[in-house]
C-alpha cells in the first residue's frame, strides 16, 4: 500500500505539470501542417521540358516511374506513388529540370487504382 501512495505521490505533480503546459505537438488537424525546410513531398513534373530520355525511370531505386512508349515522339511518363521512396533521384538524374519534387502532403485514395498519375502525356500532333 505505502508503494502505491509514493507512485501517486509522484504521478500527480508529473500529471498536474502536464495538464499546465498543453500540448507540445503540432497543430496540424486543426490548424496548418508546417513542414520543414526540404520536405520532399509530391513528384511532379515540368512537361514541356521533358525529353522521354527515361533517365529517371532508369535511375528511381523504387520503380515508381514508367515510360510508355507508343512510337519515337510519343510517350507517357506515369508515376506510382504507393511504390516511391521520395529520395528525390529522378529530380537529380534528369537533365532536363522536367521533375522535382514539391512541398506539399502526398493525398491518400482509396484503392491503388487511384494512385497512378500520369505526369507526361506527349503524342504528337495528327490532326494536320
Amino acid at each position: 500500500m505505502a508503494s502505491w501512495l509514493r507512485s501517486l505521490a509522484y504521478l500527480l505533480p508529473q500529471i498536474w505539470r502536464a495538464l499546465k503546459q498543453g500540448p507540445r505537438t503540432v497543430k496540424y488537424p486543426f490548424g496548418p501542417a508546417e513542414l520543414p525546410e526540404g520536405y520532399r513531398g509530391r513528384v511532379m513534373a515540368r512537361a514541356e521540358n521533358c525529353r522521354g530520355c527515361s533517365m529517371c525511370v532508369r535511375d528511381c531505386p523504387a520503380f515508381a516511374l514508367e515510360l510508355e512508349r507508343e512510337g519515337r515522339d510519343a510517350y507517357r511518363l506515369i508515376y506510382h506513388p504507393e511504390r516511391c521512396a521520395y529520395c528525390g533521384q529522378c529530380e537529380l538524374s534528369c537533365n532536363f529540370d522536367a521533375i522535382f519534387l514539391s512541398n506539399e502532403f502526398v493525398p491518400g485514395a482509396p484503392g491503388r487504382d487511384k494512385l497512378r498519375v500520369v505526369l507526361v502525356d506527349r503524342r504528337p500532333d495528327t490532326s494536320t
